[in-house]
């Protein structure tokens, strides 16, 4: 059920992450309102993601991956609607939507602390690498699907309420899978959590944790302000560096999803070859290094095809990494270790797009992609120098039985 749930999630995000960006340019957002418009989003996800972290190691997983859903349905209905700013900017921050993120990439959203804990406790950790990383091709297959219903908005210009007439369909599939997501949730079981009576339901700093949790402040603020460079305006810089529309943008997004696919599911194995914490950082190095020739493609064709190749390795490292930081840290402090771990990179993500629309207006279409190559590069080396001394569980202990059916 939690693949399924993922599936529907991810539709919907792809599918905003494609027609979104567009839709606010046609209705009169520039570059700088658009970083604004970013960071606003980014904020409010930042903000319900430590939240639901924190608290689902209190009160448990599930309810959050029934409400954060709804949200998002909610803000996709807002978006099908009215073209007014204001509402979209409360819009995008209370449903953590509209930001762009290319290819999917498993992005699902704030609840995913609580998705990721819930899942790490129904697993061994011998069958961790390979549950995270059902769970992105979960994504991958999602987002084909929202890549391809991006086909359905017509590629003519429009501006203002014409836009909205023109997306308010997509817009309304993403309230419908979210909604989706959320009622499939309703299905999972979840065991009353025993540290949770008394006094102790309130949030807390997860002391037993913090070696970690300081470490991964460093590597993913590296990682937040590379990924806020470039990966909240790609649509835009495809829209606006090769004059093309949603459907382009979509068949590209849905070929790159399905392309790989495969690289989700070898993720355990390429783990299991060379070492968790290896896989991961040869990852990053690659991913920062594909940047450059995506952004140098003097065409639409030679830029897509750079970036399948840069999905292909970026789909392996993305469930190593959730699964290694979920599985080293402590069995009641999950899920406030993910939200935690993730503030420092979501303020990077939040403000860095403002430098990005800066050098949009200002400079060039370049210029930020490579600024992000490098800060990627950065956070690969020290991902390696700070963990290459702690293998996760699975590497010093055999497999275990196999997951519950509902993790499936």
């Amino acid at each position: 059920m939690v693949i399924a749930a993922r599936i529907f999630m991810s539709v919907g995000r792809a599918l905003a992450g494609v027609v979104a960006p567009i839709y606010l340019a046609l209705v009169g957002f520039g570059p700088v309102e658009l970083s604004i418009y970013v960071m606003v989003v980014a904020a409010g996800s930042a903000l319900l993601s430590t939240a639901i972290g924190t608290l689902s190691d209190r009160i448990g997983r599930r309810i959050f991956l029934i409400v954060v859903p709804l949200l998002t349905a909610v803000a996709a209905g807002v978006f099908a609607v009215t073209s007014a700013h204001v509402a979209l900017f409360v819009a995008g921050a209370l449903g953590s939507f509209g930001r762009g993120s290319g290819a999917g990439a498993g992005a699902i959203g704030p609840y995913q602390p609580a998705e990721s804990a819930y899942v790490t406790e129904r697993v061994t950790p011998g069958h961790r690498n390979t549950i995270f990383g059902r769970l992105a091709f979960a994504s991958s297959l999602g987002a084909a699907l929202g890549g391809l219903a991006a086909l359905l908005v017509p590629s003519t210009h429009a501006h203002g309420a014409a836009a909205t007439d023109l997306f308010r369909v997509a817009f309304l599939i993403i309230a419908v899978v979210s909604a989706l997501a959320g009622l499939v949730a309703v299905a999972l079981h979840e065991d009353a959590m025993p540290h949770v009576e008394g006094t102790h339901r309130r949030p807390h700093f997860p002391r037993n944790s913090r070696w970690l949790l300081y470490r991964l402040w460093v590597t993913n603020t590296l990682n937040g302000a590379a990924v806020g460079m470039f990966g909240p305006f790609l649509t835009y810089w495809l829209y606006r560096r090769f004059h093309v529309g949603p459907g382009a943008v979509g068949v590209l997004f849905t070929l790159v999803n399905v392309a790989t696919m495969a690289s989700s599911l070898s993720a355990a194995a390429w783990a299991r070859r060379w070492g968790l914490v290896r896989t991961i950082s040869v990852v990053r190095v690659l991913q920062s290094v594909l940047i450059i020739p995506m952004v140098l493609s003097p065409n639409f064709a030679l830029a897509g095809m750079w970036y399948l190749v840069r999905m292909l390795v970026q789909r392996i490292g993305l469930p190593l990494r959730q699964s290694y930081v979920v599985g080293l840290a402590n069995a009641n402090e999950r899920g406030s270790v993910i939200a935690l771990s993730n503030v420092p990179s979501q303020f990077a993500t939040a403000t860095s797009p403002l430098l990005t629309g800066y050098l949009f207006a200002e400079a060039n279409l370049l210029v930020p992609f490579e600024i992000a190559a490098a800060l990627q590069f950065a956070n690969a080396l020290t991902f390696w120098i700070f963990f290459r001394a702690h293998p996760p569980q699975e590497e010093r202990e055999p497999a275990g039985p196999a997951p519950p059916a509902d993790v499936e």
